[in-house]
């Protein structure tokens, strides 16, 4: 068996779309473990774009298993309208291709309104959320209270838990100026989705682990990046959920030693959306070049990405934390036409060098990057397959990138286009 997880190591955003879509075409199983409809994939198969965000990659190709663990908090309304959009799009979605795990939580409309408003109340120092009610419905599951897909079978145990849970809601609801929610409101908004969302649902770990048995290739999808994580990325300008790689065991309930090799998405600079700390922040014409060249516009909220120099320590932080044994480096054709690159090697803190990226929220937001520049090319590497079709400095800049994270360039991708890949070793055959 072989099994391999995807997980972004900078803010998100990395170009995982492309890079899962080359690899679910390898696997039999696709699993997501982590985050909600907060996070997104886009892939361009046969001319057809999919924007997916439950939904776990292997959707779009035929004869694959795919599967929502326990670890996703899932809307009902945004799955069941996501299996309409990729039907009507010719996409065959059903129990037998598709699978839901019993154990999930759900999102309800009262997450939604919480999360709407505990932003609205953070003023000018927002978390920057999606308001998607991802965080708050992580809260209810980690206090005790969620409601997970399993319930929906049980309606008396189901409305028992949204009287108890919307007891707690409502006095927070009305601190914050708003309506009460009905637990029986609620309650019928369920009903009336749960039909449809439990003939999708299912054991997901003992699918899992016949799969893992009967030795099929398993890829584990992971959402957001490294350092949104909830323990280890910019706290608390994280996302609700661990981002590393050790969640694919928790979020899927499969075993530590499933994961057989761990690739890592990095962006050929970096990007991140929304607030929070961006040591190697380019607010220059240099920033606006990258964002207008690099497309960098949210796949779920449409908003522009900030952008700035590739942070070499974040990214040597986010190999270790994951257990990285490779990475796949992208939009590497962002950079053609500059004269010069830079790339943060360590930062200053306090007159101090650091070589880590330091906890507190105070020192990250203080510490200066410690940059070296590399020569830049003009020649386009856009479309590249081999190494041979780099420009001899392309080719510099990945192996020293390689060199600071100390962790090898296993793909590297030169345009969104699937097959403008070079690969150096197949994560699935390693």
């Amino acid at each position: 068996m072989s099994s391999v997880a995807v997980i972004g190591s900078q803010w998100g955003d990395e170009g995982k779309g492309k890079i899962v879509d080359w690899l679910s075409s390898r696997a039999d199983v696709v699993v997501r473990f982590q985050g909600g409809h907060n996070a997104g994939h886009t892939l361009v198969i046969d001319g057809k774009e999919y924007k997916l965000n439950l939904l776990p990659s292997g959707i779009v190709r035929k004869n694959k298993l795919s599967i929502i663990g326990n670890g996703v908090v899932v809307s009902p309304t945004a799955l069941l309208k996501e299996i309409k959009a990729v039907k009507e799009k010719g996409v065959e979605v059903s129990p037998e291709n598709l699978l839901l795990s019993e154990s999930a939580n759900l999102i309800l409309s009262v997450h939604i309104a919480l999360d709407e408003a505990m932003e609205i109340a953070r003023g000018g120092n927002p978390i920057g959320t999606t308001k998607r009610g991802i965080g708050p419905c992580y809260e209810d599951k980690i206090a005790r209270r969620g409601v997970r897909v399993c319930d929906l079978r049980h309606p008396d145990v189901l409305r028992e838990k949204l009287e108890s849970m919307m007891r707690h809601h409502n006095i927070l609801l009305k601190a914050y100026g708003l309506d009460a929610v009905s637990p029986d409101k609620v309650y019928d908004e369920l009903m009336a989705l749960a039909p449809d969302l439990l003939s999708y649902a299912g054991v997901a770990w003992l699918k899992l682990d016949e799969a893992k048995t009967e030795g099929k290739k398993i890829l584990f999808e992971g959402a957001q990046g490294t350092m949104l994580d909830i323990d280890h990325g910019t706290y608390p300008f994280v996302t609700s959920s661990n981002t590393v790689a050790a969640s694919a065991s928790s979020g899927t309930g499969m075993g530590v030693n499933a994961v057989k090799y761990v690739l890592g998405i990095t962006k050929a600079y970096t990007t991140r959306v929304g607030t929070g700390p961006f040591p190697t922040e380019l607010n220059d014409e240099t920033g606006e070049f990258l964002g207008q060249k690099g497309k960098e516009f949210g796949t779920v909220t449409g908003r522009k990405r900030r952008c700035g120099w590739f942070d070499a320590v974040l990214v040597r932080q986010a190999v270790k934390l994951s257990g990285m044994q490779g990475i796949a480096l992208t939009k590497l054709d962002v950079l053609d036409g500059l004269d010069e690159i830079k790339i943060c090697v360590g930062y200053e803190l306090d007159g101090k060098r650091l070589d880590y990226y330091p906890p507190s929220q105070v020192d990250q937001a203080r510490v200066k990057p410690v940059y070296e520049a590399v020569e830049g090319w003009k020649e386009s590497t856009y479309g590249a397959r081999t190494w041979a079709a780099l420009p001899a400095q392309a080719i510099k800049y990945v192996r020293y990138i390689e060199e600071l994270i100390e962790a090898p360039v296993s793909m590297l991708s030169t345009s969104p286009e699937r097959d403008d890949t070079i690969l150096v070793r197949d994560p699935f055959l390693d």
